[in-house]
C-alpha cells in the first residue's frame, strides 16, 4: 500500500511523516518521489541502513531523518545531492567514520550528526567549502580543542559540541562569533569565560555545563539581553553571583547549582520578569533566604547552601511555584505555613535543617496540592496530623498530567530552530539510598518523608488514604502504638520505613496485598509475631530490616512461630506449615492402619448384633410405646 502511494505522487514536492510510530526500513518506492525537495521522516521508529540510491532525488534540499533507528554508515550518494541545504541524521545507530566529504558539499548549511555511534577522524584536517548556519555534532568522540575550522563558518547560529573529549579554554574566535547557541556540555574544557561573549547581541543560550571552568562569571554578563538559557552546572565556578545577571529580562533559565559560588548578596530580578527555573544548589552561598525573584517562577533549588534564618513570607510572591527546594541548610522556625497560599506548590523539600515545632493541624493539608514532601531530619515533635491523610496530591496515583514533565522542558525559537531543554533534578531518600530524582520521573512520583524528627503518639490511620505514594519513611521517631492495618491499602508503595521507633503489635496481614513494596523496614521496634505472608512480602528476607523486634517470628526471618504467636487467620495454615514434616507423615502411616482396623471391627459387631427386620407398623408401634413412656 506504501509503494502505491509513492507510485502515484511521484510529482510530490514535499514528503513528511515526521512523529509518527512508522517501522521497518525504508521502502524502495520512496525512491520515486523524484521531484520532491523535502523528505522528512524524523522521529518514528525507522531500522535498518539509509537506502544507498538516496542520492538520486537529485530535488531534495531538506533530508531529515533524525531520531530513529537507522544503522550503517552515511550513503556517499549523498554526495550527488547538490541542492541539498538541511542534512538531519542524528540521534540513529549509525556508525563508522564521519565522512569528511560533507563538507565540500556548497550548499549544505545545516548539518546535524550527532547522538550517533560514528567517530569523528581527528587527524583528518577539515577545510569547508559550505557556510554552515546550524551544526550538531554532539557525541562523535572529537579530542583536543574546540576545532578551528568552525571559526570559518561565519553564519553559524546553532553550535553544539556536548559530549565529546574536548579540552583547553574556551577560545576567543568562539566569543567573537556572535553565535546565538553554543552547547558545550559534556567535556573538559577549562579556564575562565571570557567577558567579550556577553558582548554578543544574539547569544540565547549557553550551556557549558559539567566541565572544568573556573574563576569568577564576568561582571558584564548582563550585557547579554537576549540571553534565554543559561546553563553552568557541574563546573568549578566561584566568587559572588554577579548583580548584573538580574538585568536579563528574557532569560527563563538559570543554572549555577554545583559550583562554588559564595556571598550573601544576590541578584534583584524584576517581580514581572520571565524567569521561571532558578537553581543555585550546591554552592557556598549564605546569608538569609533570597526571595527577589519573578512572580513567574516555577522552580527553586537553593538546597546544600549556608542559608540561615527562618523562611520568608515573601515566598508567597511567587504564586505559581511548583517546586521548592531548601535542603541541607540551618533553616530556623516553625513549619512555614504560610506556605498554604501558594496553591501550586507540589514538590517541599526542607531536610536536614533547624526547623522545629509541631506540624500544622489544621486545613492547611486540605488545600494542598503537595506529591513530595521531605521534612526529614529536623526537630518537629507532636504527633501526625491526621489531615495529612488529605493531601490529595499523595491520594490520587501519580500520572504524566498530574506534575508532568512540561514544566521542566524549555523550548527556546530563534531563526527557524526550536532547541528543547530539559532540566529538573532533586535528592530524595529512595530506598534507603540518597539519589537524585530526574525530571523524568516526576510525572510518576509521590513521596512522605517524615524521618528523624522527634514525633511521637500513634500513627495515624488515614495516612492509608494516600493511595498514591511510592515511598513513606517515618524512621528514628518516637512513635508508639500499631502499624495502621490500612497501610495495606497504600497500593503504589514501594518502600515503608518504621524503623527505630516504639512500635508494638504484629504486622498487619493487610501488607501481603502490597504488590508493589520492595524494601520494608521495621526494625527496632517492639514488634511481636508472625510476619504475613503472599505476595510480596514472601521477598521480604534481609535480617537486619526485622533485627531488634524479639517476638517475631517467620519463614522471611528463618525464625519458627509457636502456637500463641500465630494470628488468628493464619493459626490454622500455621499448624501445618510451621511444624516439621515428619509429624505430618508420622500421622498418616500411623492414623491410616488403625482407622482401616477400627472400621473393620465396627462392621462385624454391627452384623452380628443386628436384629430381623420386623414389619413397618411393628417399628412404628415400637416407637410410639417409647414416647409414651417418656
Amino acid at each position: 500500500m506504501i509503494k502505491l502511494m509513492f507510485m502515484r505522487t511521484r510529482q510530490l514536492q514535499q514528503f513528511s511523516i515526521r512523529e509518527n510510530q512508522f517501522s521497518g526500513g525504508i521502502p524502495d518506492s520512496i525512491l520515486n518521489l523524484k521531484k520532491s525537495e523535502i523528505l522528512d521522516l524524523r522521529n518514528n521508529q525507522l531500522l535498518k541502513q539509509i537506502p544507498s540510491e538516496i542520492g538520486i532525488l537529485s530535488y531534495l534540499s531538506t533530508l531529515a531523518l533524525s531520531k530513529n533507528s537507522f544503522t550503517g554508515v552515511i550513503p556517499p550518494s549523498i554526495l550527488n545531492l547538490s541542492n541539498l541545504e538541511t542534512l538531519q541524521l542524528d540521534d540513529n545507530k549509525l556508525s563508522g567514520e564521519i565522512p569528511a566529504w560533507l563538507f565540500d558539499m556548497e550548499g549544505i548549511k545545516k548539518l546535524y550528526l550527532g547522538g550517533n555511534e560514528m567517530n569523528w577522524n581527528n587527524n583528518v584536517k577539515i577545510v569547508p567549502k559550505c557556510m554552515l548556519s546550524q551544526l550538531s555534532l554532539k557525541s562523535c568522540k572529537i579530542v583536543g580543542d574546540i576545532p578551528e575550522w568552525i571559526s570559518t563558518q561565519k553564519n553559524i547560529d546553532f553550535l553544539e559540541l556536548s559530549d565529546n573529549q574536548l579540552t583547553g579554554r574556551f577560545p576567543v574566535w568562539l566569543a567573537e562569533m556572535e553565535v546565538g547557541s553554543i552547547l558545550l556540555s559534556d567535556n573538559m574544557l577549562t579556564g575562565s569565560i571570557l567577558s567579550r561573549l556577553f558582548q554578543s547581541l544574539s547569544l540565547s543560550i549557553l550551556d557549558l555545563s559539567r566541565n572544568n571552568f573556573s574563576g569568577e562569571l564576568p561582571e558584564n554578563i548582563g550585557d547579554a539581553n537576549e540571553l534565554m538559557l543559561l546553563i553552568l552546572f557541574g563546573n568549578n565556578f566561584s566568587g559572588p553571583i554577579p548583580k548584573s545577571i538580574a538585568d536579563i529580562y528574557r532569560l527563563l533559565l538559570l543554572d549555577l547549582s554545583r559550583n562554588r559560588f559564595s556571598g550573601n548578596t544576590f541578584p534583584v530580578f524584576d517581580p514581572d520578569g520571565l524567569l521561571t527555573y532558578i537553581d543555585l544548589s550546591s554552592n557556598e552561598l549564605s546569608g538569609d533566604i533570597p526571595v527577589s525573584f519573578c512572580g513567574e517562577t516555577k522552580i527553586l533549588s537553593l538546597g546544600e547552601n549556608k542559608f540561615s534564618g527562618n523562611l520568608p513570607r515573601n515566598l508567597t510572591y511567587m504564586n505559581q511555584l511548583v517546586h521548592l527546594d531548601l535542603h541541607d541548610n540551618n533553616i530556623t522556625g516553625e513549619f512555614p505555613k504560610f506556605l498554604s497560599q501558594i496553591p501550586t506548590l507540589q514538590v517541599l523539600t526542607l531536610r536536614n535543617n533547624s526547623l522545629h515545632g509541631s506540624l500544622p493541624s489544621n486545613s492547611f493539608w486540605n488545600k494542598s496540592c503537595l506529591r513530595i514532601l521531605d521534612l526529614s531530619n529536623n526537630n518537629f515533635v507532636g504527633s501526625i496530623p491526621s489531615v495529612l491523610g488529605n493531601l490529595k496530591g499523595m491520594i490520587e496515583i501519580p500520572t504524566t498530567s498530574s506534575l508532568g514533565t512540561d514544566m521542566f522542558t524549555f523550548s527556546v525559537e530563534f531563526n527557524d530552530l526550536m532547541v528543547n531543554w530539559k532540566n529538573g533534578r532533586l535528592k530524595v531518600n529512595w530506598k534507603k539510598v540518597i539519589q537524585v530524582l530526574s525530571s523524568h520521573s516526576f510525572d510518576i512520583y509521590s513521596l512522605l518523608d517524615l524521618s528523624q524528627n522527634k514525633l511521637s503518639d500513634d500513627i495515624p490511620t488515614s495516612l492509608g488514604n494516600l493511595k498514591g505514594v511510592k515511598q513513606l519513611n517515618i524512621s528514628n521517631n518516637i512513635f508508639s502504638g500499631n502499624i495502621p492495618q490500612s497501610f495495606g491499602d497504600l497500593d503504589n508503595l514501594e518502600t515503608l520505613d518504621l524503623s527505630n521507633n516504639n512500635i508494638s503489635g504484629v504486622i498487619p496481614e493487610s501488607f501481603g496485598k502490597l504488590k508493589q513494596l520492595s524494601v520494608l523496614d521495621v526494625s527496632n521496634n517492639k514488634l511481636s509475631g508472625m510476619i504475613p505472608r503472599g505476595g510480596q512480602m514472601d521477598t521480604m528476607n534481609v535480617l537486619s530490616y526485622f533485627a531488634n523486634n524479639s517476638g517475631l517470628c517467620g519463614m522471611q526471618i528463618e525464625v519458627k512461630c509457636s502456637r500463641d504467636k500465630l494470628t488468628p487467620d493464619t493459626r490454622e495454615e500455621g499448624d501445618i506449615s510451621e511444624q516439621d514434616p515428619w509429624l505430618f507423615w508420622a500421622g498418616i502411616w500411623i492414623g491410616f492402619p488403625l482407622g482401616f482396623i477400627l472400621s473393620v471391627l465396627i462392621a462385624f459387631v454391627s452384623g452380628y448384633c443386628l436384629l430381623p427386620p420386623t414389619p413397618k407398623y411393628h417399628s412404628i408401634q415400637y416407637r410410639h410405646r417409647i414416647k409414651n413412656r417418656f
